[in-house]
């Protein structure tokens, strides 16, 4: 039994490219045989010279000459204005010129009135045969494209058709030979068995088109995801550089403390805040890669409901403020009532990292988190008085692992702070702007429109789909 497949849908991008391509196949090949046209024409004129009248043959040798000189003239406009053009173009040229080829069959079946019951039976047998190498000929030239090869062989057979039965029903009143019902039946075979042929072959040069579309895209399609490979392997390698070298120096302190601890137990007031120090450092960092993980598997949780935001900058006031006072930083907060709907550990998570980085780049001033009421929708700020961020750097710091030069401070983390905060908005459907100045300080401005929940499992779902084709990850 056969297995039940059914063949691949073409997609209309698909058609237009096999189209595009069967008529650059005419095309081709009829800038390659032109001048095989030419040659009969002499010969003809050659054959038939003492059997039909001078001035119907010169008529006919002006006509046949005429529209060779056509289809040169358009095969050359087409060799330099369209061979290296895409489908559309090829297509609109050929809607154009399409009608030469019937106009070439129809003088080429008028060229049967001078031969036909007017020449000697060997001369007509020759031209017969020119006329059906013709006819064949075309079927190999024109199949590519089935109507005007349809086109093409219809005006051939129907014109020499209607002069053989002018000659026999009217100037003969069917008391010629009988060899002339032979001769039509025959022709009338061969029109049927030529149609048949050019449509088998056009079937193949199809399929033929078909098949190496859909290995170009495949082709396409594994070159994308061995390119995609390739960014992933460079992601992880630098993934396990960055993390080596920033694990390192936490991991290492807390080696030293430990043995300083071992040598000398009554300095353990002294070494007891170090080792603190160092282990919530290690736990930030990995809390990132954690963050990382989950973002980048797909398995990231969302719980759409409604925030209060007076109580999310509370919480957050009571995390980030002691960090600043460390430091010698004003901490403020400015905020009015309202409401949105929003995942709360995730916007939390972002604004914690923001803030974050706001308390780590500001070595003087001031942290100042702010939620505002706009005619747009309730957006939270955070504003610092810290080193600030070049132009050139501002939309690279979005970027995972990417630490602005320069800056104190990047020795911490991984750099992944803010590209996790860029890919948890995305998410959520809170726009994100950042506005700078170097050595005066940063403002970051959170959006807070209404997260529907059903989009944002949309957008979690497309952010792990395109995460390799972020233009970031290829930096």
């Amino acid at each position: 039994m056969k297995p039940d497949t059914s063949p691949a849908v073409a997609t209309p991008a698909e058609a237009q490219w096999v189209e595009g391509e069967l008529v650059r196949s005419l095309l081709r090949t009829a800038r390659n045989t032109q001048f095989i046209g030419w040659a009969l024409v002499p010969v003809f004129l050659g054959v038939l010279y003492n059997d039909a009248s001078l001035g119907a043959l010169l008529a006919w040798t002006a006509a046949a000459a005429g529209i060779a000189a056509a289809r040169y003239r358009v095969l050359r406009l087409y060799t330099s204005d369209v061979a290296r053009e895409g489908a559309a173009v090829h297509l609109a040229f050929f809607r154009r010129w399409r009608g030469l080829w019937p106009a070439s069959a129809l003088v080429w079946g008028l060229a049967t009135a001078l031969y036909f019951d007017r020449a000697p039976l060997a001369d007509q047998f020759i031209c017969w045969l020119i006329m059906a190498g013709l006819a064949m000929f075309s079927i190999n030239s024109l199949s590519s494209q089935l109507p005007t090869m349809r086109g093409y062989l219809n005006v051939l057979a129907v014109t020499a058709l209607g002069v053989m039965g002018w000659r026999i029903g009217v100037e003969l009143e069917f008391h010629g030979p009988s060899y002339h019902y032979w001769v039509v039946a025959l022709l009338l075979i061969f029109w049927q068995v030529l149609m048949q042929a050019g449509r088998r072959l056009h079937v193949t040069h199809r399929k033929n088109f078909e098949l190496q579309y859909r290995n170009n895209q495949l082709i396409e399609s594994l070159t994308r995801q061995t390119q995609a490979a390739l960014d992933a392997v460079e992601i992880k390698n630098r993934f396990l550089a960055s993390a080596a070298h920033d694990i390192r120096q936490p991991v290492h302190a807390l080696g030293l403390y430990a043995d300083w601890l071992g040598s000398e137990p009554e300095l353990v007031h002294e070494i007891a805040p170090k080792i603190v120090e160092s282990t919530k450092a290690v736990n930030a960092l990995f809390d990132s890669l954690f963050d990382l993980v989950r973002l980048d598997s797909g398995k990231i949780k969302l719980n759409i409901e409604t925030v209060h935001l007076g109580k999310l900058l509370h919480d957050l006031e009571l995390h980030y403020r002691p960090l600043a006072e460390a430091k010698g930083l004003q901490f403020r907060v400015h905020g009015v009532a309202g409401t949105t709907m929003s995942d709360p550990i995730l916007l939390q998570r972002i604004l914690g990292n923001l803030i974050s980085n706001a308390v780590k780049y500001t070595n003087r001033g001031a942290i100042l988190v702010a939620s505002r009421a706009t005619a747009s929708g309730p957006r939270i700020e955070i504003w610092d008085t810290g080193v600030g961020i070049a132009p050139v750097h501002q939309r690279e710091i979005f970027r995972e692992f990417y630490k602005v030069p320069s800056h104190t401070g990047t020795e911490d983390g991984f750099g992944l702070g803010l590209y996790i905060v860029a890919r948890l908005s995305g998410i959520l459907g809170h726009p994100l702007t950042l506005a700078s100045r170097p050595g005066r300080g940063t403002v970051f401005k959170l959006m807070l429109n209404p997260t529907d929940p059903r989009q944002a499992a949309e957008r979690a779902v497309s952010s792990v789909a395109q995460l390799l084709s972020m233009p970031w990850t290829r930096a």
